[in-house]
């Protein structure tokens, strides 16, 4: 059986071995015979309270080759980055947040648009620092705010976190649309000036 296999997979599963513990423990109180005649259920429910209370699988954050700004290394790390983010469970919003950040990063990423070494360095620490932290640390604390009443949403930071750095990255883009704005029109006044 090959380990992609849903069923594989959720054998291995944090949330199948807690519940098989609790369940084990209902076994235990059905043979002591507290269960009565209802210990199917004793130990069912148990496995149910296990499954449901376990810590959810969680990808494990990517690792990535490069540590220069290089545009090639930076590039490589970004089609790290998005195997990793597939694999994450998000709510709708940051689900779309993060979607109109990837598709930003990757226009930026095209080779030939950013030169300037600070703007590269910029999209490379997002790469490979600020999205993987902002969506693993979600993922770390969407789980233990189930037993926090009252504390804000783990969403509610992962969305302001995508939307600050969307506006870092939208930034870098007013940039180069500027600088192209400001070299087209000094090329229109270098070919005008030659018929002069």
């Amino acid at each position: 059986m090959a380990t992609s296999s849903p069923l594989l997979r959720y054998a291995e599963s944090r949330k199948n071995l807690t519940g098989s513990l609790c369940g084990l423990a209902g076994v235990g109180i059905a043979l002591t015979g507290a269960a009565g005649p209802l210990w199917p259920l004793v130990v069912g429910g148990l496995y149910a309270a296990g499954a449901l209370i376990a810590p959810p699988e969680r990808p494990a954050t990517p690792e990535f080759a490069e540590e220069g700004d290089r545009l090639d290394g930076v590039r490589a790390d970004f089609a790290t980055l998005r195997a990793y983010l597939a694999e994450v469970e998000l709510s709708a919003t940051a689900r779309e947040r993060l979607t109109a950040l990837d598709t930003l990063v990757e226009a930026l990423l095209e080779p030939g648009w950013v030169t300037d070494p600070e703007h590269l360095h910029v999209l490379a620490r997002t790469v490979r620092q600020d999205i993987p932290e902002a969506v693993d640390t979600f993922v770390r604390t969407r789980w233990w705010s189930r037993f926090t009443s009252g504390a804000e949403a783990p969403e509610g930071h992962l969305e302001r976190q995508l939307a600050a750095l969307h506006e870092e990255a939208t930034a870098i883009a007013t940039a180069l649309q500027e600088a192209e704005a400001i070299r087209q029109h000094i090329h229109t006044k270098y070919v005008e000036g030659r018929g002069n």
